[in-house]
């Protein structure tokens, strides 16, 4: 069944803002670009188990001017990095940065003179990934949660501005929170504190026992 056939009369309403970002979301091109075992699992993710293809991202491009999402999938040397923000600098705008693993993200367990102490000390971040390696689905999970980002994205600088006032901010779901079906949520979340949740999500019957319970001190 195609998208025609679910259309009210095959007309469709969006604003420019939500197109736009609907395409940039769905035509996500990586750069080329490994740095240590993190790579392996990047790697693996691109291959037919996981499929990325269907997220429109089959094609990582070797060159960083046709990219405009840069995995930084391992450690990061001081050496690297000069190397790694000029390959950030040819990106075109807009682009995004995922830090792949706990040695992009923080140094890991390389706290020494010789690794940078997290990628952001280089370039923008956009997204943490953690893990010694991440998983494929990890890494699946951490692109789902840039594509809400992208949806997000005001367009143009009235937008943005409008938006900062308000203190609008992302909601950030686990993918399998945000995709599961009706009445399969105790499946996958377990419990959650009411005290530290930035947010409140969605919650099956047993989770919400279970935040009842800790906020009467059971």
């Amino acid at each position: 069944m195609g998208l025609e056939e679910k259309l009210p009369n095959g007309i469709l309403l969006a604003s420019v803002e939500k197109l736009v970002n609907w395409t940039r979301k769905s035509s996500l091109w990586p750069a080329t670009f490994g740095l240590a075992c993190c790579a392996i699992e990047m790697m693996t993710t691109g291959a037919p188990r996981y499929d990325l293809a269907r997220f429109g991202m089959e094609v990582f491009r070797a060159s960083p001017r046709q990219a405009d999402l840069m995995i930084v999938a391992g450690r990061v040397t001081n050496k690297m990095a000069p190397v790694l923000r000029q390959i950030y600098d040819q990106m075109p705008e807009p682009r995004w940065v995922l830090a792949m693993g706990v040695c992009a993200s923080s140094g890991g367990m390389f706290n020494n003179y010789a690794v940078v102490q997290g990628v952001d000390h280089v370039v923008p971040v956009d997204m943490y990934l953690p893990g010694c390696p991440p998983r494929p689905e990890m890494l699946i999970d951490a692109i789902l949660k840039i594509h809400q980002k992208i949806m997000d994205e005001p367009l143009g600088p009235k937008r943005a501005a409008l938006l900062a006032e308000s203190g609008h901010r992302t909601e950030l779901l686990p993918s399998s929170v945000r995709y599961a079906k009706a009445g399969k949520l105790d499946k996958f979340q377990g419990p959650r504190d009411p005290r530290t949740a930035a947010s409140p999500l969605v919650v099956g019957p047993a989770a919400a026992r279970q935040a009842k319970q800790i906020e009467a001190g059971e």
